[in-house]
């Protein structure tokens, strides 16, 4: 595949080479050719660029299987930024589909400017924890195409909740229902608020009337920098259902009565990695 990373002006070196380590992981998973986009901070009066080129070649799950990556750098000025993307389309593979990653961008209206590579690409990623306000709802050329990477690295956490709750009928899991509270930690309000969305779609899809219902998150108030937590409030002590999970020690927790008996049950819990958070993004 091709990967573009784009890393906007907010990125400080040390965030830069994790997201570059990022896709270097991915790329021994699935072997891509990468062009990495780095804008000048201090603007100069000439338009400026440069490329670095890196290869990586590794051996697969056997000795046959040998797998290369070929990476390109390209730092450019401002005043060069008309020129970027025909330089960046030379570097990509025609023949290949197109990833577009932006990272710490500072508007979703200058990143609009790269026409070319949002409406080419099959998809364009973006982290809402560290985007502007706007770039889930901003009128892209694709929309479509947009995926939230806090979506995807809930995956296990979606999975193993809605595992659980397939254990139900989904007429008894929405009767009586009155909302959904969602608690997280301060470092985890983006996480706190994708989830909550999904919980809304979710129980909409089993026939509650979420417009009369209640759906709310916050933050807990504690210094935990891992935990998250879900409660189901159904107006009667005896009927509920709870999760909460911690992070950092991978360790959750389920709670629930729904009419059939209590029900306990640990569980084991934990954020997709980044590279994993990728593939989940692109390709599903």
């Amino acid at each position: 595949v091709n990967v573009v990373l784009h890393l906007g002006l907010n990125s400080t070196p040390a965030d830069a080479a994790a997201q570059f380590d990022t896709v270097v992981k991915f790329s021994r998973r699935y072997p891509s050719r990468v062009v990495v986009l780095c804008p000048l901070a201090t603007d100069i009066a000439e338009p400026v660029m440069r490329a670095k080129i890196f290869g990586e070649c590794f051996l697969g799950r056997s000795k046959a299987d040998k797998r290369c990556v070929e990476f390109v750098m390209l730092s450019y000025s401002r005043s060069a930024r008309p020129f970027l993307e025909n330089q960046a389309s030379i570097c990509l593979s025609t023949d290949l589909p197109l990833y577009y990653w932006a990272h710490r961008f500072s508007a979703s209206g200058r990143l609009a400017d790269y026409r070319y590579l949002l409406g080419r690409a099959k998809r364009v990623l973006i982290d809402s924890a560290i985007a502007p306000p706007d770039a889930l709802t901003y009128p892209w050329p694709n929309p479509a195409a947009t995926r939230d990477l806090v979506y995807s690295r809930l995956l296990p956490v979606r999975q193993s909740i809605g595992q659980f709750l397939a254990a139900y009928p989904p007429a008894r899991l929405v009767e009586m229902l009155q909302g959904v509270t969602v608690v997280h930690a301060a470092a985890l309000a983006a996480e706190g608020r994708v989830l909550l969305a999904w919980f809304r779609r979710r129980l909409a899809a089993c026939g509650a009337p979420v417009d009369t219902l209640t759906f709310s998150a916050g933050d807990q108030g504690r210094d935990e920098s891992g935990s998250l937590a879900v409660r189901f409030d159904y107006g009667r002590p005896e009927r509920y259902f709870r999760w909460r999970g911690d992070l950092a020690s991978t360790h959750a927790w389920f709670e629930a009565d729904l009419g059939t008996g209590a029900t306990k049950l640990p569980a084991s819990i934990a954020l997709l990695s980044p590279e994993m958070t990728l593939s989940e993004a692109m390709f599903f």
